[in-house]
């Protein structure tokens, strides 16, 4: 009992040690996998230097992080106060219908009615609302606050995941060992699983809506819609919980229609088409295996991960949630002497 108790301090006291570098280490280890057959083709094209790829892909990926991914959290961060301290204040406005909606042909009296009916009801449930919304504000401005943190816990975690490229053998072998000690006669299925969970949930779930996300963002810029970043990452919500970003495209297009001309509202039409079916032209090109995860294990990883670990949570919840579904539900099957797939 003694030994136990020990054996039993010195892992509660390890996990104390590491709590604080946990997410940076699961994001560093989840982007190493990911983008390891990418390191891999690198590294060949370059005559068999790892050291050589990994920093050339370690800078490509800062690249992306240090740039657009900087100017579309930047640019949520501030729309995410500029809305919590409207509702704080209790001064959430919303906008009437333009009465230039009514020389449209066809829909164009029936749509200004329409929104003009839906203008009222919503402004008065939003004012017998905005009291008990206020709450809702700290939270926002808590979530703005931790974004810094967050940038620099991606920063840090690019660099570990580019250190732990040239040693990726090494590190599968160890995970290996450690899991036959665990599963015996699983442990290579479960690996392989477990990469390929990653992989497809990294790449075609969270790199697919990154893309859309960022596109959108771009778009919503040149229209000149207000909070154009947050509006962005309400597209990165809408893509990995795969509820599609037409739901919040289809406004933003009829917002962009009342509000400019019709050169540049159609060509600002065609190019939010195009990016609201970047999934369906992405996806099966980055998706190496269909992914079996339900969607409700994406959502619940997409909000308990947030909630748990900030705006880095919000990628590695899923696809940590999105890998413990996958071996569990292989477990069950060889259990039932069903072969997992």
């Amino acid at each position: 009992m003694i030994r136990l108790a020990l054996l039993a301090l010195l892992i509660v006291w390890t996990f104390i040690i590491i709590r604080p570098f946990v997410p940076i280490l699961t994001w560093s280890a989840v982007l190493a996998v990911a983008f390891y057959p990418a390191f891999g083709w690198l590294a060949k094209r370059l005559g068999g230097r790892p050291r050589i790829a990994a920093a050339i892909l370690t800078l490509v990926t800062l690249g992306i992080v240090l740039g657009p991914a900087a100017w579309l959290g930047l640019s949520a961060v501030e729309g995410i106060r500029d809305l919590a301290s409207q509702i704080g204040t209790g001064d959430l406005a919303l906008q009437a219908a333009p009465e230039q909606i009514k020389r449209w042909p066809l829909i164009g009296p029936q749509l200004f009615d329409l929104w003009n009916l839906a203008y009222t009801n919503i402004r008065a449930v939003v004012r017998e609302v905005a009291p008990y919304l206020k709450p809702l504000a700290g939270v926002m401005l808590s979530f703005a606050g931790s974004a810094g943190v967050g940038a620099l816990q991606f920063l840090v975690s690019v660099f570990i995941a580019g250190f732990l490229f040239p040693y990726g053998p090494q590190l599968v072998a160890a995970i290996r060992g450690f899991l036959v000690r665990i599963v015996p006669e699983q442990s290579e299925q479960f690996l392989e699983l477990a990469g390929a969970t990653i992989r497809a949930v990294s790449q075609g779930v969270i790199g697919v809506a990154f893309v859309q996300a960022l596109a959108a963002g771009i778009g919503f810029r040149l229209a000149g819609l207000p909070s154009a970043g947050l509006l962005a990452l309400i597209v990165l919500l809408l893509s990995i919980v795969q509820i599609g970003a037409f739901l919040l495209l289809v406004p933003a297009l009829i917002w962009i229609w009342v509000d400019k001309d019709v050169t540049t509202a159609a060509l600002l039409t065609g190019f939010f088409v195009v990016v609201g079916l970047l999934d369906n032209i992405l996806k099966p090109l980055v998706l190496g295996r269909g992914l079996t995860t339900p969607m409700v294990v994406i959502l619940i990883g997409v909000i308990g991960g947030t909630l748990a670990h900030g705006i880095i949570g919000l990628f590695i919840g899923p696809i940590i949630l999105s890998v413990a579904w996958e071996l569990v539900a292989a477990w069950i099957k060889i259990q039932r002497g069903v072969p997992a797939q």
